[in-house]
């Protein structure tokens, strides 16, 4: 099946999450509104059929149309071996991911604090002391986590890499990007999460989908933004 992925064509975001995905799974996929009058037929796709998504990223896969990063990296991972195959193990791959949702959400809110239409020039002083919590206590808690559960395994549910080892992988990229000073320290202490993340980034698909022009630069228009100023 050739799926279709509707997400901003200039973001990485949180359609970058099943992009990686996608490409680990090596599936055909389109990423429709990086094509022709794209954004417009993402736009339009958002009004039709009887379950239509709150916003981007949703996928469609034949006649479903599937909203919300963690419920289509969930059909996705059952579809295409990159989740357990039992109750608990599916249950699992997707409270990690929820997890991970967390820290993007609140990496987000670093650079909007005050609200999601409002300039980060116009709320700088709200993104300073939220940036500050999520640099000094935010992040290690997050990571410490993350390291936990990954202990001495090579991916987070043991030798089989899940959607949610993709997710973590763009999650730790983001904070590299984002707050380069802030993440070196976590990881310094927790060396298994450097080696996941070069794990993932050496798998074969992978590895060809970020030397290709289809991996979107991280920028600052996304959720990960590097503003030397909240980089404590």
């Amino acid at each position: 099946m050739a799926y279709e992925l509707y997400y901003w064509p200039s973001l990485q975001g949180r359609g970058e999450f099943v992009r990686l995905a996608l490409e680990e799974a090596g599936v055909d996929y389109s990423d429709v509104a990086r094509g022709w009058h794209g954004v417009d037929k993402l736009m339009a796709a958002m009004k039709e059929g009887p379950t239509p998504p709150f916003a981007p990223p949703y996928l469609r896969a034949g006649d479903l149309t599937i909203g919300q990063t963690s419920t289509i990296l969930m059909f996705l991972g059952e579809r295409h071996g990159l989740a357990p195959q039992d109750t608990a193990g599916r249950l699992w791959t997707q409270q990690l991911q929820l997890t991970i949702a967390d820290v993007v959400a609140e990496a987000h809110e670093t650079h909007h604090p005050a609200g999601m239409n409002v300039y980060y020039e116009d709320q700088k002083p709200e993104a300073l002391r939220r940036a500050q919590e999520f640099t000094s206590a935010r992040i290690p808690k997050f990571l410490g986590y993350f390291a936990h559960v990954l202990d001495e395994k090579d991916y987070l549910l043991g030798q089989d890499v899940t959607y949610a080892d993709l997710s973590l992988f763009q999650v730790l990229e983001g904070l590299k990007y984002a707050f380069p000073k802030a993440t070196a320290r976590v990881l310094a202490e927790h060396p298994q999460l450097e080696a996941l993340r070069q794990r993932v980034a050496e798998r074969p698909r992978i590895a060809a989908y970020l030397g290709s022009e289809r991996r979107i630069p991280f920028n600052e228009e996304g959720i990960f933004r590097h503003y030397p100023e909240l980089d404590a």
